[in-house]
């Protein structure tokens, strides 16, 4: 995940070490806390190879938080729709739950003061994860699951709303059985009605 147009071709194990260790930082420290420095001393690199490949820690900090929920936050193939989401919704639950997670919060308001950061934020993290959650929306539209007629953008702010006002308020619980009862309510007014199915089974789908 090399951030755009910066430096030279990079050491992949030097890359790697220089994540890695801003992952040990960062689930001990919050991100004001952690330097350049020390991400540098941590990897056994220079914080002149830091600054030749990322503009500031906050981007070592971002893509090291990129590596770990892909790695942690698969996005299932279950076969049903509903089943999909509710176990990626455990799993970034559990994530954000996490030290590493939390930095989440961490990002939102570096974000309120550097617009650069919080553009690259949207870029980088926000837009893929809705990308591959649309891929398993439209899985369930084209197995009958879901209405067609339901716009899919709504919905996955209804779905992963809750979860990061409760992250960020702090007034309810990260669950699995709070996330598994939002996706069942929220996915009672996104099955087809009588009509959409009836249109289906007779090839006139929208």
């Amino acid at each position: 995940m090399e951030p755009r147009g910066r430096g030279r071709h990079r050491s992949v194990e030097a890359e790697e070490a220089i994540l890695k260790a801003a992952l040990r930082l960062l689930e001990h420290k919050p991100l004001r806390k952690v330097t350049a420095d020390a991400i540098a001393d941590e990897a056994g690199v220079s914080k002149a190879t830091i600054y030749k490949w990322w503009p500031n820690k906050s981007m070592v900090a971002l893509d090291a938080f990129l590596a770990g929920m892909t790695e942690r936050v698969p996005m299932p193939d279950t076969g049903s729709a509903e089943q999909d989401f509710t176990q990626q919704l455990h799993s970034v639950m559990a994530f954000y739950s996490s030290p590493l997670g939390r930095l989440f919060g961490q990002f939102i308001a570096e974000g309120q003061s550097d617009p650069e950061f919080s553009a690259l934020f949207r870029d980088r993290f926000l837009y893929p994860r809705r990308v591959a959650a649309r891929i398993m929306w439209r899985r369930g539209v084209d197995r009958g699951e879901i209405s067609s007629d339901v716009d899919p953008e709504m919905v996955l702010d209804l779905i992963y709303g809750p979860m990061i006002f409760r992250l960020l308020a702090g007034h309810g619980a990260l669950t699995n059985e709070e996330s598994s009862a939002m996706v069942k309510t929220i996915f009672r007014g996104l099955r087809p009605s009588a009509n959409d199915r009836s249109e289906k089974v007779g090839g006139r789908a929208r």
